[in-house]
């Protein structure tokens, strides 16, 4: 199915006009970042990464766009005739899907002509604002959760393609399951599952539908005991699967204190390798405060497809650069920065990172007037050369409209993010996976002296 129409109607205008103005075939680049991140948060997540990349194989105006787009009058025949052989043929370069972020640093550069990129705006915010913010609530829910694991199973709080995506990015920042078929399907995330209270109010009591349930899926399945009465529904547990019951399930109440008394029940009836698992409304903070509780696992669901809070990453997608010459937009409070940038991770000798450097593309003059060193609170002097420790954030996605690797989409561009984002993870300041309230991880030090032109 075509992506062309998942965008906004301006986009067309613009291009239409762009097609009489000349402007269309000017060379642009556009940057995706963030101007600031949700309030009390040490770093963003890149997510959807390759579910864009997939998404612009199919943004492509087919007969059916055309013909809906000039009947409603949103393209003049001549916009029509250059729709309908589009297809994107720029470069896209951006931080590895995974990788943290900090705010003013470009995540995404696309460059092409103006109208090929003008098209994207709509389709690239969206996947990455929604797909980035699970990411950022999951790597600090899975921080919190330490080597407990985590389920995504937010399917039915959100819409139902969001909660696809939402499963994804999940999983590439360590969740280890979802409750979604369809991600599993799609992305070969491991899917998990067991029964509702539904179930067990379907049958003539508790005892008939742990035995039933049992008897369908072997005594490793985890039973939700908290229909009725906790203890009465673990003591009916460990009497249909023995002790070698796989889990119990706690989905109400007191959840530390219900883990505690759980655990002391199980283990008098001898089930000492059952595993205890709570959900119900569980976010980063929850789980937090649930570390020293006798906790095996956690499900997670509206916080997690909420972004806990942050439903959106914040990106915006702004032209800064023409025909080779930087272009700023000088509004009050949304200023840009414009020319084409590098951004570099700077690495102490320790390993971990001090500071985000961001640098014009070309290679600065050390001579030149603009071309000084700033410096890293209590660190070292940083300046526009490339050391040895620096770490080139973006990367290479896109050449001449095609993918440098296949295995930056689908299942394998997932299983690659995953990895990805635990590395980079290790590099990162010890406090920055804390998720109490606090200041960005790392600053973000601008070497780069302001552009010599508006356009």
């Amino acid at each position: 199915m075509s992506t062309a129409l998942l965008t906004d109607h301006y986009e067309l205008t613009m291009l239409r006009a762009a097609l009489r103005s000349g402007a269309a075939e000017r060379r642009a680049v556009f940057e995706v970042f963030t101007r600031s991140l949700p309030a009390g948060r040490r770093f963003g997540v890149m997510a959807g990464t390759g579910r864009l990349l997939a998404a612009l194989a199919d943004f492509r105006f087919g007969p059916a766009e055309i013909d809906h787009l000039s009947a409603t009058g949103v393209v003049d025949p001549d916009t029509a005739d250059w729709l309908a052989s589009y297809q994107f043929r720029g470069d896209v370069d951006g931080f590895a899907e995974g990788e943290p972020f900090l705010p003013d640093t470009p995540v995404l550069v696309v460059e092409g002509t103006f109208a090929e990129c003008v098209l994207l705006e709509t389709l690239v915010l969206s996947v990455l604002n929604h797909d980035s913010a699970i990411a950022a609530a999951g790597s600090r829910m899975v921080a919190a959760a330490g080597d407990r694991p985590c389920i995504e199973m937010g399917g039915r709080r959100t819409h139902e393609q969001a909660a696809v995506a939402a499963a994804r990015a999940a999983c590439l920042v360590g969740f280890t399951a979802t409750s979604n078929l369809e991600a599993a399907r799609r992305y070969g995330v491991p899917s998990a599952g067991t029964s509702a209270h539904a179930f067990t109010l379907a049958h003539h009591d508790e005892a008939a539908a742990f035995a039933a349930q049992v008897a369908a899926l072997g005594a490793g399945t985890t039973l939700l005991v908290d229909t009725y009465d906790i203890p009465t529904g673990i003591a009916n547990a460990v009497a249909a699967a023995g002790s070698e019951l796989g889990a119990i399930r706690i989905d109400s109440g007191d959840l530390a204190g219900g883990a505690r008394a759980a655990r002391t029940q199980l283990d008098q009836l001898g089930a000492e390798s059952t595993r205890i698992i709570v959900t119900g409304d569980l976010d980063e903070h929850s789980i937090a405060r649930l570390a020293s509780a006798p906790v095996d696992g956690y499900g997670v669901g509206t916080s997690l497809v909420t972004g806990s809070g942050a439903p959106t990453a914040g990106f915006v997608y702004k032209l800064v650069e023409v025909d080779g010459e930087p272009v700023v937009k000088t509004s009050v409070g949304k200023r840009s920065r414009g020319g084409r940038k590098d951004v570099l991770r700077r690495l102490g000798p320790d390993g971990l990172a001090v500071a985000d450097l961001v640098i014009p593309r070309a290679p600065l003059d050390r001579s030149a007037a603009g071309a000084s060193a700033a410096r890293v609170p209590g660190g070292e002097a940083l300046d526009g050369a490339v050391g040895r420790r620096d770490r080139h954030l973006l990367v290479p996605l896109m050449r001449g409209g095609q993918l440098v690797a296949d295995t930056l989409v689908g299942a394998a561009g997932v299983a690659r993010a995953r990895e990805h984002h635990r590395l980079a993870l290790e590099s990162l300041p010890a406090g920055a996976r804390e998720v109490s309230f606090g200041r960005p991880c790392l600053p973000v030090v601008v070497a780069a002296a302001e552009p010599r032109t508006s356009f």
